[in-house]
């Protein structure tokens, strides 16, 4: 089906009216990631060692400020280019990242529960349910993209891995 002009028009909306607090947005979209699941605080090395969000975590404050707006901008993109590009080189590290970190499937569908919230909080009584449905689909794109990388690098690993393995038992039978 695509994106249609109107969730596109949505989406850009919103980020306008969220852009005058990103700070504070992005903050409110970590914690509700880890209301809505406590162990993800594992996932960051930043928050491993501590029993509350801290607010004022200058690494959290700088990541959650790069998830969000990587999120929003790469959902204003989909009507022009017809899906989420992220540079090629931060896609294959992001997907890289995600991998090593350990996050599952599941895990993008909490990371799109706290986006949200954090929009429905962010632009207040503009929102409706046709921009969930718009930052939905925009966030199910990107965490498509993502995934695919994820895969990709998996699948890469496994390929040098059985290559390592095959060369070792060539050597002890030759």
């Amino acid at each position: 089906m695509g994106f249609s002009e109107k969730q596109e028009e949505l989406v850009k909306e919103s980020w306008e009216i969220m852009k005058e607090d990103i700070p504070a947005l992005s903050i409110h979209f970590f914690t509700q990631i880890l209301e809505i699941a406590p162990a993800a605080k594992g996932l960051f090395s930043f928050l491993k060692d501590t029993d509350e969000i801290p607010q004022n975590n200058p690494k959290l404050k700088a990541h959650a400020v790069k998830v969000f707006k990587m999120t929003c901008e790469s959902a204003i993109q989909l009507r022009e280019k017809g899906e989420v590009v992220v540079n090629d080189s931060t896609l294959k590290y992001l997907g890289s990242v995600h991998l090593q970190k350990g996050v599952v499937g599941p895990h993008f569908e909490v990371v799109k529960e706290g986006l949200l919230r954090t929009v429905e909080k962010g632009v207040g009584e503009k929102w409706s349910e046709e921009m969930k449905g718009a930052w939905a689909e925009a966030y199910d794109q990107l965490a498509a993209a993502l995934q695919a990388e994820m895969n990709k690098e998996a699948a890469e690993i496994n390929n040098n891995k059985e290559t390592a393995e095959k060369d070792v038992a060539a050597e002890i039978h030759s």
